[in-house]
């Protein structure tokens, strides 16, 4: 339709133009005519270009579902290779293209295509990106762009506002960009593009591609195609049945035509106008001869756009994806949902109420129904081996079974007479062959296995009928094909179960199974173990003359088991009595109306099912000839039971819908068929919904080959209960089968409506005949008590007939839920005093009590409270016609549960050939086709390697496998899509917080609203009597003088190498005396001022230390800045010059080696180094002392600067007084009782915080020696800390967290070489963990448990916790025992469990251990001595009562005195410093320490016999993030992503625009990559309740951890944004 808008047509020309179509619309005129027609009508308007002329009969190649019924889209459906058609229909395939047509107008928004690194795209993405071709590759597109349902002009409207919304009033609306998924960038056009240009122009995939340029009246013009219709699948005949709006008529003709002719906006150099490429490629309304120009543009116009020169892909910009994910989410989600129910706690997730609109039964209540009279005929046989006697005796040469060989030629023909006497040689060995004569190995009634291959009917009918002779009772199985194959494990456990020692097979298959080296057949996995028994009669001995089988008649023993099975994987044995077995065969001799010497075509498997009641049992009763085609066959040829049907006259054939599919495709107007001998076509799956097309279209095809339309007759059956229904074979060819045209609205909630006015999702259902002779019928409720259904309900069929399985092998309760029901009527009463048997099919009885199978229970899922039925889900998927991207017969749909509901999951095979985009593309269709038919969301859909799927031994897929493989994570699927977003409604409903208690609620003394308040102080410092020389000193440097002059030769510090060995120590007075020197160079060299800032970059040792206090005596302030890392100049010089600049140092002091560093090629790369201020280099120092060290005059002054960069990414700086210092120093001391005869181990880093004061600041003011071990020599040697403390005797150490999973990780393995080399930590009182964080429980239980070995006490380990504003709040001091010169002893530490879920409301609910949803917690160490905390609330700045979270306050003597920034905002932060609570105690100035904790009082006691209180650090308040309203702290959500699988070694979260970012660091191979995605999304749905929106994997290493072992999250998350992550893989959840 275009073209017209592009040429100016004359009027006369457009008014018969639409009469034309109004004739179309109508059925008045076929398509082909219409076409021809209409290319007469525009030819003559046609610009004559080359290329342009193209033949106007080109369009009949397109699928046109116009004329469903048409033979000849079958030849051309070959091509395509498909395979298992069980789904096939035509209507179906309409109604799907409608749906995704009608989500179009809709505009759905696109979904971002993830991003995947080069190396996991086997054939690149961006090097296979071949642009669709419009014009050809729709013809297996199911014409995507045919499809479409009118919309009024309103539709269009709505969709332009849609679109402004989605620019965000943007005006860049020049241009939309049509590239492919990878497209996006920045502007807000590229942001619509990337929303809209997700898939190729020409197959205009899940979205509506529209311009901006121009107005989008023309949306009408999508829908000039037919939409879908109800015709009885394909019976129709070749009239076009179409539903046109009136847009089409008279009236509706402005509306198409007022436009201004698309050339003139066309500019080629933009990407094209994409509204002109939706409308173009409508086939229907479309003579080929209108390809305009504009064709050819969008096959390049994206390639500017996809890659640069490099081949990375332009505006791929990670945050351009996420801009359109958000966008795509603020699309208002499902109708609201309204009330709740609670989760054991005030959690509320919603429950999905009942919509009051839901279609509801109003029938009366149905009655049972009764099968024909079972006549007994009276020469039937009275049990099946007596009739296997009688012909094997009366007429032994009658044939009884044919097998072909692979090229169709029979292989062997069995008679009667072989069968009898090879069966009875069969019989007498086992009986009497195997064991002793004593102790024979099977008895009469014993269980054996028959394990025969699918192209050996012969042997196995040998071998089943010898068992019923011998009274055994046979359990038909598949060979196992290798040791693992899938489900084979349960098989196993069924043969245990059922006893069976014993495995008959042939002599070509016991020499095909699996063997061990020494020839052996291995015990397969689960199974008992057997005796393989060859039942060739060459290697039987003859029975002898006077041995005889006993022939009984039927009776109840068991005649044989038949495997079944389940949803969930588990496999049952169904037993079948003799006299049901010969009953059965009596009822199907009797409904299909078999006679003597009858020829049958079975195509099925014979072992089970329906190929075995009539292949095998029924067959023999009556002598009849089966001609069996082995799968094999019809592989190579899928036409050979039909030919074999002509060859042979046969009257009857049992085929699977699939077999019919097959020989449709294989159809080649072959000469020699001929059908007309049949009288009956049994098709076996006809309870499947989807095998009426087949039976349709291979009607339509073979009734010129004499195949009556009376002749198919469906069937349904099930293990449990045999044959249930089966149409019989009529004479009477006027009486029509039952169709119901039902909507699949109605039946997801059970519920039968004819047709919705939708015609969009509607399932075509045909009659599976009625019930059988001798049986009665009902259908009862799915779940629950067994009562019947009203007329126009779904519900479970079950049979109550001599002819059914009795019982599950061995499991009695399974069994009487199902053999044993007692249907109940509305009143309550049992409808009949027998019991009956579920049949596992859903369905209802029809008019004229014809059954109607809607599915299976075992196929069932009920999503939201509706039921969905996973073959339908399967068909709507395959209609969205999958051809070049997946494989047909290779899908499983099943439903996992998540969060209380179940999601549908639907994994499918790839097709090698096809591309990312495509498969993306096919992917996000099938997600809109699902929606739209079925109005439900895929969770998550999965796209994997072709052959990858478990299989079952006939080739189906195996879906209970499948399952269990994508749910543990071992699937490896090459695509993965998730849409959480659409379909988990059943969230609670995001928090609204409520007005805490403000001043006006009631204080009285210390309780707030009746708690005490939350508060709580170390020892007062004041009253603390000790022999403390260095408290009479105001200042350091005054202590060290006094030291050097005391105990000149006490070493303070040692500092090991990574041998272990001392690499330098420092005594007191080579302390002094160096620090002297660096004076003296400040002041010559540096000519510094007193209080000028001097950096100082040193490695951690005792350079530092000296350069420390060199700044002292100068009078200076010193910064330690950690240096840059050699390997790693690009990244580490930027932060050593940021807190240079950002401090004002005047100067900085380092090493030689640093020196030349900060000078080399790669640093002025990264920095200018120009700008550096002067860099003095202490190796070098001058040799005299200086004239006089500087005091300072007023305590209060600034001693040193404290500059860190926090895990948000924040560099701050705090300044420390000399008071503070010096208090902070006498705090330790006295917490953890220091003295000069002490030695402590530091592992840490000596650049901020509590690692500074401990490396540089205590050993001077407490006297005690420090044994210095740098944290980098750890990479070295992991275990040089630990074996210094041994060797040294060390009874304190300091670590950090790094340090300790550094040695949890490196020495996990080596705990017993180490306590070889005699490492012993027995002498450990405290290892303190220094931390700005909550403590780490699992790494410090793991460290405790692991060295435990080696003598360290489990409550030696502690933690400590300090901030920006008070570097060391709580410190753990020593706790083991009295020892002889200990002083007080604290309590141990104590850990709760609190409620997660309270957490996220900011409320703290404590719980047992182990109960759900709990977090433990670790007090973080004994509050130090001065200082005092109170837990306010951040908001009012109230105080809170105790076990109430809140932000951790402190006011203490060694408090910061304030940021120290260049910026001038000190005012911002100075509330960090001095803040007052809002009531109660408002004179005291506190500092916040922007963490949330509680304080709980615990029941322990500390040495003065006070209550010990203790401080739980929950998280910092930057970290933790705002979702639904609730406070997420990281961690937590890091701690379950970590569990979910064994290859993620690390996490990391940050949100981004609200959406919820998953980093996991992937230890495994890529293809591991995507098992990550839907795992992650389960577990933080579930344990969180919160929906991921992009998932990242990336490579180990990758998250970003600072050197105190703390998460960089911003960093990452600003990595992310900017695309420098190269991650594995990205997936965006919808």
């Amino acid at each position: 339709m275009a073209d017209r808008d592009t040429l100016p047509l004359p009027l006369e020309v457009r008014d018969r133009l639409a009469e034309l179509e109004l004739e179309l619309s109508e059925g008045d005129i076929t398509q082909k005519g219409y076409e021809k027609k209409r290319s007469k009508l525009i030819g003559a308007f046609l610009p004559k270009a080359p290329g342009k002329g193209m033949d106007p009969s080109v369009p009949h190649e397109r699928r046109t579902p116009v004329t469903p019924g048409s033979s000849s889209r079958y030849h051309r459906r070959r091509s395509s290779g498909s395979r298992d058609e069980r789904y096939r229909s035509d209507v179906h395939t309409e109604a799907v293209q409608a749906a995704l047509a009608k989500q179009k107008e809709r505009g759905k928004m696109a979904v971002p295509m993830p991003s995947k690194r080069r190396s996991l795209v086997v054939q690149s993405s961006m090097d296979a990106y071949t642009p669709p071709d419009t014009s050809s590759g729709s013809e297996e597109e199911g014409s995507m762009q045919g499809e479409g349902t009118p919309t009024s002009s309103q539709g269009s409207i709505n969709m332009e506002n849609w679109i402004s919304r989605a620019i965000h009033g943007s005006t860049t609306s020049s241009t939309t960009s049509s590239s492919s998924t990878q497209s996006g960038g920045s502007g807000a056009a590229s942001r619509l593009a990337d929303v809209m240009g997700q898939t190729h122009l020409g197959k205009s995939g899940p979205i509506a591609h529209l311009s901006l340029k121009r107005k989008t009246r023309k949306a009408p013009a999508l829908l000039g195609t037919p939409a879908p219709v109800t015709v009885e699948n394909g019976n129709s005949g070749p009239g076009p049945v179409v539903r046109r709006s009136c847009e089409f008529g008279s009236g509706g003709s402005e509306l198409v035509w007022q436009q201004p002719p698309l050339e003139k906006q066309e500019n080629h150099s933009t990407p094209p106008d994409v509204t002109g490429y939706t409308t173009d490629s409508i086939q229907v309304e479309r003579p080929q001869g209108s390809t305009t120009a504009s064709r050819a543009t969008p096959k390049y116009g994206n390639a500017e756009l996809m890659e640069t020169g490099d081949g990375v892909p332009v505006g791929g910009r990670v945050s351009a994806k996420i801009q359109q994910l958000v966008n795509t989410l603020k699309r208002p989600k499902r109708p609201p949902l309204r009330e709740f129910f609670v989760d054991d706690f005030e959690e509320l997730l919603e429950v999905q109420q009942p919509d009051p609109n839901q279609p509801k039964a109003e029938g009366a209540q149905m009655l049972a129904m009764r099968g024909e009279q079972l006549g007994v005929v009276t020469n039937w046989p009275p049990s099946l081996e007596a009739a296997l006697q009688r012909w094997g005796t009366i007429s032994p040469k009658a044939p009884c079974l044919t097998t072909m060989d692979t090229n169709g030629k029979p292989l062997y023909i069995l008679t009667y007479g072989k069968l009898w006497v090879r069966s009875m040689k069969v019989a007498y060995n086992i009986l009497h062959k195997l064991g002793s004569k004593q102790e024979p190995m099977v008895r009469p009634g014993d269980r054996v296995a028959l394990v025969f291959p699918n192209n050996d009917p012969a042997a196995f009918m040998v071998a089943f009928y010898g068992c019923l002779l011998a009274e055994l009772v046979p359990v038909p199985i598949e060979v196992p094909l290798t040791r693992k194959d899938a489900g084979s494990q349960q098989i196993g456990f069924l043969l245990g179960s059922c006893g069976v020692t014993v495995a008959l097979t042939s002599d070509a298959c016991h020499k095909g199974l699996p063997k061990s080296t020494t020839g052996e057949i291995p015990q397969f996995k689960g199974w008992p173990k057997l005796l393989w028994f060859v039942t060739e009669s060459k290697h039987l001995s003859k029975p002898p003359r006077d041995w005889f089988p006993h022939i009984k008649d039927a009776n109840n023993d068991t005649a044989y088991i038949e495997y079944k099975t389940c949803k969930d994987g588990s496999v049952l044995g169904v037993t079948v009595m003799r006299i049901a077995l010969l009953t059965h065969c009596q009822a199907l001799t009797q409904s299909c109306g078999y006679t003597e010497a009858e020829t049958i075509v079975n195509v099925l498997d014979f072992k089970k099912d329906v190929g075995l009641w009539h292949g095998i049992l029924t067959s023999v009763m009556n002598m009849m000839h089966v001609i069996s085609i082995p799968y094999s066959l019809m592989k190579v040829n899928p036409l050979s039971w039909i030919q074999k049907v002509g060859q042979y006259k046969a009257k009857v054939a049992c085929v699977k819908s699939r077999d019919m599919h097959w020989a449709l495709v294989a159809h080649k107007d072959q000469r020699d068929v001929n059908l007309s001998s049949l009288r009956m076509l049994v098709v076996a799956d006809g309870s499947n919904p989807w095998s009426i097309s087949s039976c349709d279209a291979f009607l339509n095809v073979f009734q010129s080959k004499g195949l009556k339309p009376e002749v198919i007759c469906p069937c349904a059956s099930s293990p449990e209960a045999l044959t249930v229904a089966i149409r019989r074979p009529t004479d009477d060819s006027n009486q029509p089968p039952g169709r119901g045209v039902l909507s699949m609205q109605g039946l997801s909630h059970g519920v039968i409506r004819v047709d919705s006015e939708e015609k969009l999702s509607v399932l075509t259902l045909q009659d599976v005949g009625t019930a059988m002779p001798g049986a009665l019928m009902c259908v009862v409720k799915p779940d629950g008590v067994p009562q019947l259904c009203k007329t126009d309900e779904i519900g479970e069929l079950c049979v109550c007939s001599v002819a059914t399985g009795t019982s599950y092998y061995g499991l009695s309760g399974m069994t009487k839920n199902t053999f044993e029901v007692f249907p109940m009527n509305s009143v309550g009463a049992p409808i009949s005093e027998y019991p009956f048997t579920r049949t596992g099919l859903l369905g209802f009885v029809g008019p004229g009590g014809l059954c109607f199978i809607a599915g299976k229970m075992d196929g069932l899922m009920v999503v939201g409270g509706r039921r969905h039925n996973a073959d339908d889900i399967v068909a709507t998927a395959l209609a969205v016609e999958p051809m070049k991207f997946v494989y047909r017969g290779r899908i499983a749909v099943f439903s996992i549960s998540v969060l209380h509901d179940e999601r549908i999951v639907v994994v499918a095979e790839q097709r090698p050939d096809s591309t990312e985009e495509d498969s993306f593309q096919w992917m996000s269709r099938v997600l809109q086709a699902i929606d739209g038919i079925h109005q439900v969301g895929v969770y998550c859909l999965a796209l994997v390697p072709s052959n990858t799927l478990p299989k079952t031994p006939l080739g189906g897929i195996h879906l209970s496998e499948t399952k269990q493989l994508f749910l543990e994570g071992s699937l490896h699927p090459c695509n993965v899509l998730m849409c959480p977003h659409t379909c988990v409604t059943n969230l609670p409903k995001p928090r609204q917080k409520q007005p805490e208690i403000g001043p006006a609620s009631v204080m009285v003394g210390n309780l707030v609203s009746g708690k005490r308040i939350a508060q709580a102080s170390g020892r007062d410092l004041g009253q603390m009597e000790d022999n403390d020389q260095a408290r009479k000193f105001l200042f350091l440097s005054e202590v060290l003088q006094w030291r050097a002059q005391t105990t000149p030769d006490h070493v303070l510090y040692t500092l090991l190498n990574s041998r272990g060995t001392i690499a330098s120590s420092l005594s007191c007075v080579q302390l002094h005396k160096r620090a002297e020197k660096i004076a003296t160079m400040l002041a010559e060299r540096g000519h510094l001022q007193d209080g000028d800032h001097v950096a100082l970059v040193y490695p951690p040792g005792i350079d530092l230390i000296a350069a420390f206090y060199g700044c002292l005596y100068a009078g200076c302030v010193p910064i330690t800045v950690r240096p840059p890392h050699p390997q790693n100049i690009a990244t580490t010089l930027p932060t050593v010059k940021m807190i240079v600049e950002v401090s004002r140092s005047a100067c900085m002091m380092t090493t030689a080696v640093i020196c030349k560093l900060l000078r080399s090629k790669e640093a002025s790369a990264a920095v200018d180094v120009r700008t550096w201020p002067p860099v003095l280099d202490t190796d070098d120092l001058p040799k005299k002392k200086p004239p006089l060290l500087y005091k300072p005059s007023n305590p209060d002054t600034l001693a040193y600067l404290d500059f860190s960069v926090s895990t948000t990414g924040m560099l701050a700086g705090v300044k420390m007084s000399h008071t503070a210092t010096s208090a902070f120093c006498r705090s330790i001391k006295l917490q953890c009782e220091l003295y000069p005869s002490r030695e402590v181990a530091i592992c840490l880093d000596p650049y901020c915080g509590l690692g500074f004061v401990i490396w540089c600041l205590c050993s001077v003011y407490s006297g005690h020696q420090s044994i210095l071990i740098p944290p980098s020599e750890l990479e070295v040697n992991p275990a040089l800390w630990l074996l210094a403390v041994s060797q040294y005797k060390v009874r304190d150490t300091f670590c950090s967290y790094s340090v300790m999973e550094l040695c949890t990780k490196g020495l996990g393995l080596q705990t017993e070489s180490l306590k070889s080399r005699g490492l012993d930590l027995s002498r450990v009182r405290t290892c303190v963990v220094v931390a700005e964080e909550r403590p780490r429980i699992a790494l410090t239980q793991s460290f405790s448990k692991l060295f435990k070995d080696l003598g360290l006490h489990p409550r030696a380990v502690s933690t400590s916790f300090g901030c920006r504003v008070n570097l060391a709040v709580c410190l753990q001091p020593h706790r083991l025992g009295k020892l002889a010169d200990q002083g007080t002893s604290g309590p141990d530490p104590t850990t709760v469990y609190v409620d997660m879920r309270a957490l996220r409301h900011d409320r703290v609910r404590l719980v047992e251990r182990g109960s759900p949803h709990s977090l433990p917690l670790m007090e973080s160490g004994k509050i130090l001595p001065g200082v005092r905390i109170i837990i306010a609330n951040p908001e009012t700045k109230g105080p809170l009562g105790d076990s109430h979270l809140g932000e951790i306050w402190v006011c203490s003597g060694h408090n910061a005195s304030g940021y120290f920034t260049v910026y001038g905002d000190e005012a911002l932060q100075s509330d960090h410093f001095n803040s007052r609570l809002s009531f109660g105690d408002t004179q005291t100035i506190w500092a916040c320490t922007g963490y949330l904790g509680f304080l709980r009082r615990t029941e322990l006691t500390d040495a003065s016999g006070e209550r010990h209180d203790a401080l739980y650090v929950v998280g910092a308040l930057d970290e933790a993030m705002e979702l639904r309203g609730m406070r997420y702290h990281p961690i937590d959500i890091e701690t379950s992503v970590i569990r979910t699988h064994k290859s993620i070694t690390e996490c990391a979260v940050f949100t981004w625009t609200n959406l919820l970012v998953v980093v996991v660091e992937l230890d495994g191979s890529e293809q591991e990559a995507l098992d990550l995605v839907p795992l992650v999304t389960n577990v933080v749905l579930e344990e969180h309740y919160l929906i991921v929106g992009v998932v990242v994997v990336v490579d180990i290493g990758v998250i970003p951890i600072n050197s105190r072992g703390e998460k960089q999250r911003m960093h990452l998350r600003d990595g992310f944004l900017a695309d420098q992550l190269d991650p594995i893989y990205v997936a965006y959840n919808m």
